[in-house]
């Protein structure tokens, strides 16, 4: 057995079922080990996607996604999609292959600084030396991953250490480093609060139960960032919306009025909290996003076996507040808020993976979520290219049926996937919702720059025609009423469907 042998060992005892990835030389000892084991190598077309499914894989069904690439010409493909996990705090694991240890820091053929690329975009990027070192940085990686999720790992192997006989066994000790120093100062504040309101990041979705628990048993209202959504259903009176820039009424209200903010297992981005509180209780298992007077830096979990809290009345003064956001056009038939609100309706209560522009505003204004992973973008990066790889990582992570909305030009961006999902005959329905333009910069220039849309308007390909050279069916429509007819259908994909929308103004946060 070499190293490569025992780390995909590793991989199979921890549950690994499915890795995303494309061979290159000095990564195939990896491969070949792959090819005697149980778990499924799914070959994407680009290692940009690779990641990206990884992340979808992840965010969808909370299981590691792990991706896989070659030497710097695959390993510096992964930085966009890497960028994206890091910035959302999506926990994935990135495995690179590099040249013999020997021409580290040399011109040979290949061979770039990787690792110092990477590192800035991850929690921790390991670069071992030796078989003993491979190891234990993947067992240590796979340990945090599960256990402190706060980001993307990465590990760079060479390959003369992934084809090393040489090794040692070990049993892995780690100790997590809490604080929950402040938690009798955070007690203190909810004793003496009668409008508490929690905030819900992805960093609580674990504990969803024992929140909803809490929340129905005390009556305290719950908001949730973009990457909570459906952590307790949308359905539901407890949850108030989106917390935010993208803010519901009902939540602008609770967040104006409360007493004391509960920020579990958030980010306090801009786009979460648009200041920072004195009544914050922030608790969060990465210390270098807890902000505020009362930080607690430890599990959500941990934090909330140590709190006692107590029955509130303020929900109905809250429920008072109209919380529908009105928008315009749902009615008009080439109004892309239109198709998006008929889509939702069709599909749910099902997992939807969105792209970058503006028909994520509008699926974002429209979805409702009824449980945590239904509503797939990046949040913090939003790069163009998601949506579609995204949707590829979740289809193997659910088995479920996947809708992806894109925009003409994210679609594009990462089209060659098409492969992918044809060969895996994924059960996958793509919506390209096409304006022939990047609809949000034109809105930008315009409303913004006082200019006139400048290189925003795009030359499309004939997009049935590209699905169809993917064997993928594939239709055409531009009208609200046979799309409506279209949705009446029991739709299974692989398939395509083209929506001729006209240019359209979102909402802008206030």
């Amino acid at each position: 057995m070499n190293v490569a042998d025992k780390l995909v060992e590793i991989l199979e005892n921890e549950g690994v079922k499915d890795v995303f990835g494309i061979p290159g030389d000095q990564i195939l000892p990896l491969y070949k080990a792959l090819s005697k084991s149980d778990i499924n190598h799914v070959l994407v077309r680009h290692e940009q996607a690779a990641a990206h499914a990884a992340d979808g894989y992840t965010r969808s069904s909370g299981k590691i996604g792990v991706c896989i690439s070659t030497v710097s010409p695959g390993a510096l493909n992964f930085t966009m999609a890497l960028a994206t996990a890091f910035k959302d705090n999506v926990p994935i694991l990135l495995l690179t292959g590099d040249n013999e240890l020997k021409y580290r820091g040399s011109d040979y053929f290949q061979s770039l600084p990787q690792v110092e690329v990477l590192k800035p975009l991850t929690r921790a990027s390991y670069n071992p030396l030796n078989g003993t070192e491979a190891i234990y940085v993947l067992k240590a990686a796979l340990y945090e991953l599960k256990n402190m999720p706060k980001g993307p790992i990465h590990i760079n192997l060479s390959k003369d250490v992934l084809m090393s006989e040489d090794f040692k066994e070990f049993d892995l000790c780690y100790l997590c480093e809490d604080d929950l120093s402040k938690v009798s100062d955070a007690q203190k504040l909810i004793d003496s609060s009668e409008k508490p309101l929690l905030i819900l990041g992805a960093g609580a979705i674990s504990q969803r139960d024992k929140i909803y628990e809490i929340s129905k048993k005390y009556q305290i209202p719950i908001s949730t960032t973009f990457h909570a959504k459906g952590i307790i259903s949308d359905r539901d009176d407890l949850n108030l919306g989106l917390a935010g820039i993208r803010n519901s009424p009902r939540s602008k209200y609770a967040y104006e009025n409360a007493d004391c903010i509960i920020g579990l297992g958030i980010r306090a981005s801009e786009r979460t909290l648009p200041q920072i509180p004195d009544n914050l209780i922030h608790v969060n298992i990465n210390k270098d996003v807890l902000v505020g007077d009362c930080q607690i830096h430890g599990k959500v979990e941990d934090f909330l076996d140590e709190i006692n809290f107590k029955p509130v009345h303020w929900i109905d003064e809250i429920l008072k507040i109209d919380n529908s956001i009105e928008i315009s056009g749902l009615d008009d038939d080439l109004a892309p808020q239109a198709a998006i609100k008929r889509i939702l309706e069709k599909f749910d209560d099902t997992i939807i993976a969105s792209d970058a522009g503006s028909h994520t505003t509008w699926t974002t204004l429209l979805k409702k979520s009824l449980k945590p992973g239904q509503l797939l973008f990046s949040g913090g990066l939003a790069p163009m290219g998601y949506g579609l790889p995204a949707a590829v990582g979740a289809s193997f992570a659910t088995g479920e049926k996947i809708v992806c909305i894109v925009g003409d030009g994210d679609f594009q961006m990462n089209l060659q996937e098409l492969a992918c999902i044809r060969e895996n005959n994924l059960d996958i329905i793509i919506f390209i919702l096409n304006n022939s333009e990047f609809g949000i910069i034109r809105q930008w220039q315009e409303q913004f720059y006082d200019m006139k849309p400048y290189q925003i308007k795009l030359q499309n390909p004939d997009f049935v025609k590209l699905a169809s050279s993917y064997f993928i069916d594939a239709v055409r429509i531009d009208r609200l009423s046979d799309l409506e007819y279209l949705l009446e259908k029991d739709l299974k994909g692989p398939i395509v469907v083209e929506v001729i929308v006209r240019s359209e103004d979102v909402p802008l946060p206030k």
